[in-house]
């Protein structure tokens, strides 16, 4: 006997609970009808969407909840739906699992082990289960786990216990570098430990600063991989089982396609794309408008965003002033004719002239600083958001990750918009990011890459001016932020001088204030600004103690 299981990674809308029901229903009718499925599983709590927060404390969750079980029960049948949902039970909130079958909710499994670190919250909202989740189906006794449970040996060794002959996991398991491969390593290590098959299935789409790949896939109980649906696309992808009634270990899957694997610039790309994608689509902006420089930045992002919505729906504004070079005004005309997107150009020094002389008798007696710098930023951020406000299109800001974490940006200049795509990357991953992008269609001016950074605030500034390189800055800051070393752990690898570690290390902690202002944007790395990294900002912690 073949037992056909079609994992469902799909993008859900987080709080959508009638539309995310919907889509189970036409998921589950589809996988029964054009994949002839005996199974579909869907990801951990799809029917609120991922992750749901504290939309979980709204006290109208559970009658919602109630009512898309018992919609889902009354119109689906011949396939068996394993989904995720948050469920109420003796007065207690659990993270569960259900299985529908023909009007019936046979199982309910709540997930045991609660994820409370980096981006996760799970201890804020539910309760631990405790009991393994068997069900027959087609007479293979099937084991059910959430996400964080996959993790631990103990939920699926007491499910192999309790009978078990086949692993169903749902997860909601957010991208970052590394964690394919992690996960790849996670299911060997748990297959070969209960010698059964495991079915991996993904959460797919992005909420706010998170990214989900998809990526499901499934093992064999020696722990290799038989089947693998691509990353970053949303549909049903089938494993089959094959059954053998006469054998001890009966459960054995069958080899299918396996997607190829994506360059760590693929998959950060891609994650970039998707996450600016459905934020703007979830959240119903128009378009989007950009702030165009000729640097190296803003022509990642502008690409990004044609990637993400099409050039139709994006504006960039170059807002040249006294310091911007004939070349960033060339390269930037360029790309924004390379990718087919309106494209204005908008002189601020008029603007920056008449702030200039409004202050003036503020700025009497002192000289010229930094203020000066920023108050062109400011301009710049002044005319974005009112373009934004008129048009409808939302700003999308283009610092980088090695920027924010030394506070290189203007508040309320530079950093003003609603989202960042590069909010996570360094900027040695910028480079690499748009030769990249350069492979898939030229879009991208080489002198973009190839010249040195600089925000043209003032004459002939480069980054470098009061910034280390950035091959040298993005190692400390890597070392620092996603290792959390200490300044003398650093200074032990021997790579770099007491000095600048010293002083890239203060400008990290001084500038955590300008990083709350921030706008939201993609998480890349396993330690982003964001939900992950959460520092006082008043407080008394001395780098050298």
């Amino acid at each position: 006997m073949t037992l056909r299981i079609a994992m469902a990674q799909l993008d859900m809308l987080v709080g959508d609970i009638t539309r995310n029901t919907q889509s189970v229903i036409d998921a589950a009718n589809k996988a029964r009808d054009d994949e002839q499925a005996d199974v579909v599983v869907f990801p951990e709590l799809t029917l609120t969407g991922y992750p749901p927060e504290d939309l979980l404390l709204r006290s109208s969750l559970d009658p919602r909840i109630e009512s898309a079980l018992a919609k889902m029960m009354a119109e689906i049948r011949d396939i068996y739906v394993i989904v995720g949902y948050p469920r109420r039970i003796d007065g207690e909130l659990f993270n569960c699992a259900g299985v529908i079958y023909q009007g019936e909710l046979l199982l309910e499994y709540a997930k045991q082990k609660l994820p409370n670190f980096l981006v996760f919250d799970d201890k804020r909202y539910f309760r631990e289960g405790q009991e393994a989740g068997i069900v027959n189906i087609k007479g293979v006794r099937v084991g059910l786990s959430i996400c964080e449970d996959i993790w631990h040996p103990e939920p699926i060794a007491q499910a192999k216990a309790a009978g078990a002959e086949l692993i169903l996991n749902l997860n909601a398991s957010p991208y970052h570098t590394e964690k394919m491969g992690e996960r790849e390593a996670l299911l060997h290590q748990r297959a070969t430990e209960v010698s059964l098959p495991i079915v991996y299935v993904n959460y797919m789409g992005a909420q706010d600063e998170l990214v989900y790949e998809g990526g499901s896939f499934a093992v064999n109980a020696k722990g290799v991989k038989i089947r693998q649906a691509p990353w970053f696309e949303s549909g049903l992808y089938c494993v089959d089982m094959m059954v053998d009634q006469s054998q001890a270990n009966k459960v054995e899957p069958v080899a299918g396609l396996i997607a190829p694997a994506l360059s760590l610039e693929a998959s950060v790309y891609q994650a970039m794309v998707l996450g600016l994608r459905d934020y703007i689509t979830k959240n119903r902006f128009k378009g989007i408008v950009l702030g165009l420089s000729g640097g190296i930045d803003s022509a990642l992002s502008l690409a990004v965003a044609v990637d993400a919505i099409g050039a139709d729906r994006v504006q960039a504004v170059m807002m040249p002033y006294t310091y911007t070079s004939s070349i960033s005004l060339h390269d930037a005309e360029e790309e924004a004719n390379l990718l087919g997107v309106k494209y204005s150009v908008l002189p601020i020094e008029s603007m920056v002239s008449a702030f200039t002389d409004v202050l003036a008798p503020e700025f009497e007696g002192y000289g010229k600083d930094t203020t000066e710098e920023n108050l062109q930023a400011r301009t710049r951020g002044v005319a974005l958001m009112a373009i934004s406000n008129k048009k409808g299109l939302m700003v999308l800001t283009t610092g980088n990750k090695s920027e924010m974490a030394v506070g290189y940006a203007t508040l309320y200049g530079d950093m003003v918009g609603g989202y960042s795509v590069l909010k996570d990357v360094f900027k040695t991953l910028v480079f690499k990011l748009c030769r990249y992008r350069n492979t898939l269609g030229y879009v991208i001016p080489e002198r973009v890459i190839t010249r040195p950074p600089s925000a043209e605030l003032a004459p002939d500034q480069k980054d470098e001016d009061s910034l280390p390189s950035y091959d040298i800055l993005d190692e400390i800051l890597r070392l620092y932020i996603e290792e959390d070393q200490s300044a003398e752990a650093i200074l032990a690898t021997g790579q770099f001088d007491r000095d600048t570690v010293y002083r890239v290390l203060r400008l990290v902690d001084v500038n955590e204030y300008k990083r709350r202002q921030a706008p939201t944007g993609v998480r890349i790395t396993a330690r982003g600004f964001g939900r992950d990294r959460r520092y006082p900002i008043t407080n008394g912690w001395h780098i050298g103690e």
